[in-house]
């Protein structure tokens, strides 16, 4: 049964309200065919089951919901550009920096399941000569639980680690489990603390970040609630720390907590005096972003 005006309305103020994603009429078909399992799950007759369930507070129902309507897409070195700044601006500026501290934090916010702090991991490990002697520390956050668990697995299969995921990378770093299966290896698993973390909240007991990652998120939410986030992360960040968004997100007329690094498109630095500066280095190895080809799929865990 389609689901009726009333129950929408409810359940879309408190997703809104629980998670600050915003659903106008529009997306009516996603959200029936988003809910559907999840009325099977509590047996609901009909969507006015779930609404009054949420409306009467049921804290389970509601999670369900709002994990049913979060948008889980997360690639391997998504865009490439930004994680070709993390390698070769952001970490050799911070370490010159931070040479007397020896520390880097790095929140990655809203990490679904997992591949993006992994490829700031799969990066951190090939430079390890260049921050050896750091305590370098990777947060990554999610709202749903059940891709927080999925990212510990670090299991993905052959579409996910096709969709981005250099080759060279793949049998470096990646164990074939099975036919279309495949683990990151625990070493580089370890080098991300997973959480739980709403960007509702304030995020202090997160403690503070020289690097953030809050890329292909802040789309979701209106404008209030993105210059709120994005004034609740400065807070948290040093003058010379860095902020990557998304390619269609951006500060402009949303919070003028950062200003856009010159002639670095999504890369953000905190709204800052002038005479900080950015350490541009001379050398920039390459990543080779070679997709899998089709008779490759059969790699054998030996090569790995």
């Amino acid at each position: 049964m389609p689901i009726q005006d009333t129950d929408y309305d409810v359940i879309i103020q408190i997703v809104r309200q629980q998670s600050g994603i915003v659903l106008t009429r529009e997306k009516t078909y996603l959200l029936e065919s988003r809910l559907a399992p999840v009325n099977e799950k509590y047996k609901f007759a009909d969507f006015s089951g779930l609404a009054l369930a949420m409306r009467g507070g049921n804290k389970d129902v509601i999670r369900d919901v709002v994990d049913a309507l979060t948008t889980n897409e997360s690639l391997f070195f998504r865009d490439m550009k930004p994680f070709d700044r993390f390698r070769d601006l952001m970490i050799p500026a911070l370490v010159q920096s931070r040479a007397s501290q020896k520390t880097l934090r790095i929140w990655c916010a809203a990490c679904s399941t997992g591949q993006e702090p992994y490829s700031l991991a799969i990066i951190l490990r090939e430079l390890a000569a260049k921050w050896n002697g750091f305590k370098v520390d990777i947060i990554a956050t999610d709202l749903c639980r059940d891709v927080l668990k999925r990212s510990a697995e670090g299991i993905y299969s052959q579409f996910e680690v096709q969709r981005g995921l250099p080759i060279q990378y793949l049998l470096k770093y990646f164990k074939q489990i099975s036919s279309d299966k495949w683990q990151l290896n625990e070493d580089i698993r370890k080098m991300v603390q997973l959480r739980e973390f709403n960007l509702l909240e304030s995020p202090v007991m997160l403690g503070r970040f020289d690097i953030v990652f809050c890329r292909n998120v802040l789309i979701y939410f209106d404008q209030d609630t993105k210059g709120a986030i994005l004034e609740r992360i400065s807070k948290q960040m040093p003058e010379d720390g860095f902020l990557a968004l998304g390619g269609a997100e951006t500060v402009l007329g949303v919070s003028s907590a950062f200003e856009l690094v010159p002639g670095e498109k999504g890369i953000y630095r905190r709204t800052m005096q002038k005479s900080a500066q950015i350490v541009m280095p001379q050398i920039r190895p390459e990543i080779t972003n070679k997709p899998i080809a089709a008779n490759e799929k059969t790699l054998q865990p030996s090569r790995v």
